[in-house]
């Protein structure tokens, strides 16, 4: 059968090269409008873009052959997953393909930082001389912070230990193993905001990485620290780095992402700062990256549609996993208490033991990837999914062991997840009650039922009189009204742990506030906001 490929956004001309090798009719028309794209693109069986073009539901509606939709690099963010996966169709990237390219561009603009090139360089065109006014620094010596040791912060701290700097790193799920293989040590973030020189970040944005740095937690950053953002445009909040590096807060910043790509006038008038050098997005603008990427994808897409291989899909398990309606309560379950165990887990847990119990212990393998989707989406510098959620886990050193058990326990359907002993919380237990109906069930020891969504407070007391009270009096006191709440004690008089659904997303002040309320113990604040 033959095939026919939509090449856009300039892909490298080795892709048409490969498909036209392996009998697919590829045409690279060059820039399209939106119009002339709908208009053309039901003739296709597949699409290969990079960042430029956006696929929206509304233009898969006009994508009636379409089969395949091929990402040239890493970010998929300007393509909507789930209008494709509710068409069949899949979507694929190349998350290897510029690794190298995105983490040579990083300690490139680290240096430059370090010693003023771009300034200097300039002002050496403009025909002046001032050696003493672009005055450097050695990273010898030096420690750099890493926020995100996935594939390309690793990459990274193991080109810079070459250069004599010390590394220190953040991300909860990386373990000390790996770190130690890199050179790497681990830190909480506030120590790694207050010893790191330099800080290099690694990570997607979300709120948990939105303004990382930022004039509100100017106070735990080490004087002078220079910063380096080649990952996704917002982890520093733009319109405070001037303010940051004139009162000596920051002593450099140098970006290659934006909050808004090109950037808005706006932040144009930041990026003149003297103190601030940028470049337009081109972590992985190198040749051999877009060579790279341009021929991986069109081998992945021509095996996908000769039904050889689908190495690099993004829904594919979803797409197969739409028709089995049994199968659906329980993959939303696992990727529920995923972020729930995410945020309950010890940092750097090695081994994370998952049980499966009752008719759900059936689909053991897909929980299990359900599961690490949902503890990783926030903590990896791609998109997670079915697919290569274990792949993530394994590059980050987790031991995943998996239990099960035909016959049912307290519930026909359980889905258990035990951390390693040390813990406040060694284990958590849900079960699904009905249509969009999950529930935790028990936490340690502890018998105890609440949804599964919104924002919870979570803590461990002990079983006497007046906790409630505090606690909901501390949220009344700040208009923070309780929605649900689980209670659950070991015995009368003696331990008792408490969770309580909030009607509003909370700020970290207000947690605080609870935390310090005598009698709390190990306070956790979830949120699937």
């Amino acid at each position: 059968m033959s095939y026919k490929v939509l090449l856009l956004d300039n892909v490298d001309p080795i892709c048409g090269n490969i498909f036209n090798q392996r009998g697919v009719d590829a045409h690279q028309p060059g820039k399209l409008t939106e119009d002339e794209l709908k208009a053309c693109i039901g003739e296709y069986d597949a699409m290969v873009v990079r960042s430029a073009t956006t696929i929206t539901a509304d233009l898969l509606n006009h994508a009636t052959n379409l089969k395949v939709i091929g990402r040239a690099g890493v970010g998929v963010d300007n393509i909507d997953i789930k209008a494709a996966t509710s068409k069949g169709i899949l979507v694929m990237n190349t998350p290897d393909g510029n690794t190298i390219s995105t983490a040579e561009h990083t300690c490139g603009m680290l240096i430059a930082l370090a010693r003023n090139i771009p300034t200097a360089v300039a002002t050496v065109k403009a025909g002046g001389w001032d050696r003493k006014k672009y005055m450097g620094t050695e990273v010898h010596g030096k420690t750099l912070g890493i926020v995100g040791l996935g594939k390309i912060g690793s990459e990274v701290a193991r080109r810079m230990i070459a250069f004599g700097m010390e590394i220190i790193a953040y991300d909860p799920f990386s373990t000390h193993e790996h770190a130690n293989e890199i050179g790497a040590k681990l830190v909480e973030l506030d120590e790694l905001l207050g010893q790191a020189d330099f800080l290099t970040v690694h990570t997607p944005l979300t709120e948990k990485t939105r303004g990382l740095v930022s004039l509100v937690n100017a106070d735990r950053i080490k004087k002078g620290m220079k910063l380096v953002n080649c990952a996704r445009g917002g982890i520093f909040t733009e319109e405070d780095l001037p303010k940051l590096l004139d009162i000596g807060v920051l002593g450099g910043v140098a970006l290659d992402v934006y909050t808004q790509e090109p950037p808005t006038e706006e932040v144009y008038t930041y990026l003149k700062h003297p103190s601030i050098i940028c470049t337009p997005h081109l972590g992985a603008s190198t040749e051999e990256a877009q060579e790279k990427v341009a021929e991986q994808i069109a081998s992945q897409i021509t095996d996908a549609l000769e039904n050889k291989n689908y190495k690099g899909s993004i829904n594919g398990k979803s797409i197969a996993l739409l028709t089995n309606t049994e199968v659906q309560p329980y993959l939303e379950l696992a990727e529920r208490l995923g972020t729930l165990a995410m945020q309950l887990s010890p940092n750097h847990a090695s081994t994370l033991e998952f049980e499966y119990s009752g008719d759900c212990a059936r689909f053991a393998d897909v929980l299990t990837d359900g599961i690490l989707k949902g503890m990783l989406s926030n903590y990896v510098d791609d998109t997670v999914n079915l697919i290569n959620a274990r792949y993530y886990a394994d590059e980050r050193g987790l031991n995943i062991k998996e239990v099960t058990t035909a016959k049912g326990k307290t519930f026909n359907d359980l889905v258990t997840i035990r951390f390693e002993k040390e813990s406040d919380y060694q284990s958590i237990s849900a079960a699904v009650f009905g249509s969009n109906d999950y529930r935790i069930v028990q936490i340690n020891e502890y018998g105890i039922e609440l949804r599964l969504e919104g924002d919870i407070l979570l803590y461990q007391n002990q079983d006497v009189p007046g906790m409630l009270a505090s606690v909901s009096g501390a949220l009344a006191a700040n208009n923070i009204n309780i929605g649900a709440l689980g209670l659950g004690r070991s015995e009368k008089g003696s331990s008792a742990i408490t969770a309580l659904n909030v009607d509003k997303v909370l700020e970290d002040q207000e947690v605080q506030n609870i935390a310090g309320l005598e009698g709390i113990r190990n306070l956790r604040y979830i949120s699937f906001s």
